[in-house]
């Protein structure tokens, strides 16, 4: 099963709607969805890596604007929208305590929640707001972040490509796996990462 939706990314990566779905993923995953953009991500760049660059600004950008969203989530509609977020990764109960100390790391937080760690963007994004944590600086932080978040693998599979593909063409499951571990690390660690 791994194997056709691998080979399904790599057909769509070639369509002409891959950069804008890409967009709409990176931005619903940086506002309000869990989801793993390198999924569609690195089957683009697979495809066609002289357009990486292209790629890593479509997906930094798109990411960071739906961070914005993110943002206003929190800032405007906390009680409606974001309060059930934060439920549903398990940070609703103690959120009230570490708001009021938010603000004294909150760029760090961006900086490191938002581009090192698997820890959900989102959750980072509606804190900011909540928070009302300086808008430049939640912004210039996410720029950073983002950009590092997707800059890197772009580069990566720029230079190398070839070997990237034999990688996911042979050990594709185990990639997979590793990816699928990361991703649920950071939902595990989001309730704890401002205790």
């Amino acid at each position: 099963m791994l194997q056709r939706v691998y080979d399904w990314s790599l057909r769509m990566a070639r369509h002409r709607h891959a950069e804008r779905a890409l967009a709409a993923l990176c931005f619903a995953e940086s506002s309000f969805i869990p989801a793993l953009p390198e999924v569609m991500l690195l089957p683009m760049i697979l495809a066609e890596r002289a357009k990486a660059w292209r790629y890593a600004t479509i997906c930094t950008v798109s990411s960071v604007i739906g961070g914005i969203a993110g943002y206003m989530i929190g800032y405007f509609l906390f009680e409606a929208v974001g309060q059930p977020l934060l439920a549903l990764y398990g940070m609703a109960d103690q959120f009230g305590d570490i708001a009021g100390k938010y603000n004294d790391y909150g760029w760090l937080m961006v900086l490191i929640g938002g581009g090192i760690t698997p820890i959900p963007y989102k959750v980072i994004t509606i804190a900011s707001g909540l928070t009302q944590l300086d808008f430049v600086t939640f912004v210039l932080a996410s720029v950073v972040a983002r950009g590092v978040r997707f800059f890197l693998p772009c580069a990566l599979l720029y230079y190398y490509g070839p070997q990237a593909k034999r990688l996911m063409d042979t050990r594709l499951t185990l990639v997979f796996w590793v990816s699928l571990a990361l991703v649920i690390l950071g939902f595990v660690a989001a309730p704890y990462l401002f205790r």
